[in-house]
């Protein structure tokens, strides 16, 4: 039995282990199910057995290339997602090594390195020297 298992699955794409994409799918699928058992939406019980049909297709496939690529297509696309999420709130991922202050005559907003102590600080648009703590 072991030796036709391990037969059957060479050279197949599921052999190397599950990817991120079917990983994402199969707990799609999971919540999809609960959700159409707690609701009234009956449909979403075989919209989530599709997708576990497209699951084991994905693992059981000898097209290894293809579903390689569509799994690095999802790696991109949610890897992209990731990144706007984690740039909200942020100013563009630069407020842990520098300080932004305002200049007080035209308020243009000026990057200063952190770990300086006391910084002369001359604004570029309007020449108005300040000096803040870092």
């Amino acid at each position: 039995m072991r030796d036709f298992l391990y037969r059957f699955f060479q050279g197949r794409y599921g052999a190397y282990g599950t990817d991120r994409m079917t990983r994402f799918l199969l707990v799609f699928a999971a919540v999809l199910l609960v959700l159409s058992f707690l609701t009234p939406f009956g449909f979403l019980y075989y919209v989530a057995f599709a997708i576990l049909f497209y699951c084991y297709f994905r693992m059981l496939s000898r097209n290894v290339p293809a579903r390689y690529r569509e799994n690095e297509a999802f790696v991109k696309f949610t890897d992209k997602i990731a990144e706007l999420i984690k740039g909200i709130g942020t100013n563009s991922g630069n407020n842990k090594s520098f300080h932004i202050y305002k200049c007080p005559k035209c308020g243009q907003r000026i990057r200063i390195p952190k770990g300086k102590e006391k910084v002369d600080i001359r604004c570029p648009i309007c020449g108005t020297e300040f000096s803040k703590r870092a």
